[in-house]
């Protein structure tokens, strides 16, 4: 079951100046800096509330970033959403007749499982779903 939103993704050119832009607007800096080596991309990440942002940069221009930047220019690239169950929910999706991206879920990010859905199969917004990893102390 989808929880809440987890976070809101921005496609940036430069992940340095967009920070600077986004400490502005929101009177604090980012928490976290990241780097995904497999999927070619530095995120960024703003706690604002109750609500996280999420901003990425390609480190490649072969990433998914990068081709939507070419593609789209800067903006909003995705919104992500907490499941409890990653598994169940692509199995519960799939019946829904949803398009998954990657089968399996992948790392990503600030420690979460991951997995897409194809913005063909809903409305044209690439949604991610994101799962909290166990930490194994």
């Amino acid at each position: 079951m989808i929880n809440k939103i987890e976070h809101i993704g921005i496609a940036v050119k430069d992940i340095k100046k967009s920070n600077e832009l986004f400490e502005k607007l929101f009177g604090k800096p980012h928490y976290k800096i990241e780097e995904v080596v497999s999927e070619g991309v530095k995120t960024s990440f703003f706690k604002v509330g109750a609500n996280k942002i999420e901003l990425l940069e390609a480190t490649n221009g072969d990433s998914p970033i990068a081709k939507f930047i070419n593609k789209r220019g800067e903006g909003i690239h995705h919104i992500a959403f907490k499941v409890n169950d990653i598994e169940a929910e692509i199995s519960r999706l799939k019946e829904e007749g949803f398009v998954v991206l990657n089968e399996k879920p992948k790392i990503g990010a600030d420690n979460k499982l991951v997995v897409f859905l194809h913005p063909k199969s809903t409305n044209g917004v690439l949604i991610e779903l994101c799962q909290e990893i166990a930490n194994k102390e």
